[in-house]
């Protein structure tokens, strides 16, 4: 099997989707067979290509990218169906907003909370409208546009990449 990682983290069979990412459609340059290679294997801490460690992910428990997950890192991480965020939900998915949602996570308070850009399309925790930042609880649901997430979180009072 011929793994490749796109350039926003995503790992696919390139064999069968070619060197276009089926999560982000973002062309793929870097191939990795076999075992790990130092896209895999490169400690969250220093690392060389300057990328932020994980914090936690979203996972797609409704809509058109139902089992797909998607990784927050430490900082802002924007999200939208546009192609200059952090994290791209595809327009396809329901998510017609250009500027939907700011997850963050705070290394200083440990927490990790959510707001919306703008309001061209709400978004609701645990069908709730958000209209200010919210501190995200562990299995939040977070619906905007035709899709649902459950937000799991890595990084917390329990863990976090700065005190290893």
């Amino acid at each position: 099997m011929s793994l490749v990682r796109c350039p926003n983290g995503h790992v696919y069979n390139a064999r069968r989707y070619g060197d276009v990412c089926p999560y982000c459609s973002r062309k793929t340059p870097q191939t990795i067979v076999g075992g790990k290679t130092a896209a895999f294997g490169t400690p969250a801490r220093g690392r060389e290509d300057g990328a932020r460690p994980v914090c936690g992910w979203l996972v797609c428990i409704e809509g058109a990218g139902l089992g797909n997950d998607y990784k927050i890192h430490i900082g802002k991480n924007f999200i939208s169906g546009g192609d200059s965020r952090n994290i791209r939900i595809g327009a396809d998915d329901g998510n017609s907003c250009g500027k939907c949602v700011m997850i963050a996570y705070d290394t200083e308070t440990k927490k990790t909370v959510i707001l919306p850009e703008n309001f061209a399309g709400l978004v609701y925790v645990n069908e709730k409208a958000v209209y200010v930042p919210e501190e995200l609880q562990p299995y939040d649901v977070i619906r905007f546009g035709k899709n649902r997430f459950l937000f799991v979180p890595l990084c917390g009072t329990n863990f976090d990449w700065e005190n290893l």
